[in-house]
């Protein structure tokens, strides 16, 4: 799938529990009251804007960018994965949509599973999950902590096309600041790179849910993932070849058949 830059529009929308929360938005508000969250992971929402504008040539797509990242305000209040969740279900009902399908990446896909947990007014209909985290990794598996091994090596491990990984002397000290609040940003919700009790919780998650996994992948490793999928009642597991931690970055036209091919198969049939 080929994205042709959609328009977007941003604007900070205040919850109910008083939580302010910045989102870019993409396509028609208004169409049906469906739509498609996507939630970024410790890369930030820049790492997930190409992606939300391909998808949003076929839906109305919101993407919140965490509070703390990227300079915006995050209240002391808001402090874990779990209250993330919260907040995305509240700003689900803000925005009046039904039928939403949550994408995240990387810890983004942790926050949508603990969404799916919590959605006791059924908003959600499925799932896709991109180089999640969340559960306990079985030893001898282990996810990777890019504060501990530098941005240098982090690139190596998260992307399969040299290309795209990150050169450091590239970026100004503005950049490397904005990078360094942000990891410490993700280091207050993600105090441990997991929930130990989380996998025990997956099977009350009801709707269809998508595990998509890059095959290079040396972050979160492939076995891993295979795992995760096996801990919902309803998942599809899909590697992406060529691929590391960001599938929908260095192969966004496998990532988009992918998905296409679970809505059809285990979405609309809910749906229709």
């Amino acid at each position: 799938m080929t994205a042709s830059a959609p328009t977007s529009t941003t604007r900070t929308i205040t919850l109910r529990n008083g939580l302010s929360v910045t989102v870019e938005e993409y396509g028609d508000a208004a169409a049906g009251g469906s739509g498609a969250l996507v939630l970024h992971g410790g890369a930030g929402p820049r790492s997930v804007a190409g992606f939300a504008a391909a998808l949003s040539q076929h839906a109305y797509v919101v993407v919140p960018t965490h509070p703390g990242f990227d300079g915006t305000p995050r209240p002391e209040s808001t402090d874990s994965i779990a209250d993330l969740a919260v907040a995305y279900l509240d700003l689900i009902d803000e925005l009046n949509l039904h039928a939403v399908m949550v994408l995240g990446s990387s810890i983004g896909g942790w926050i949508a599973t603990e969404m799916g947990l919590r959605d006791n007014r059924a908003r959600i209909s499925a799932l896709v999950l991109l180089a999640a985290t969340g559960v306990k990794p079985e030893a001898p598996l282990e996810i990777a902590d890019p504060a501990k091994l530098g941005p240098v090596r982090t690139g190596e491990l998260a992307f399969h096309k040299p290309e795209l990984r990150l050169n450091p002397a590239t970026l100004s000290e503005q950049q490397k600041a904005g990078m360094a609040a942000n990891q410490r940003t993700q280091a207050i919700y993600a105090a441990v790179s997991y929930d130990p009790k989380l996998q025990g919780r997956l099977h009350r998650i009801a709707v269809p849910v998508l595990v998509l996994a890059g095959e290079q992948d040396g972050i979160v490793p492939l076995a891993y993932e295979r795992a995760l999928a096996d801990s919902f009642p309803r998942a599809t597991f899909r590697s992406i070849a060529e691929a590391g931690h960001f599938p929908h970055i260095e192969q966004p036209g496998s990532v988009f058949e992918a998905i296409g091919d679970f809505v059809d198969n285990e979405v609309k049939p809910d749906g229709e």
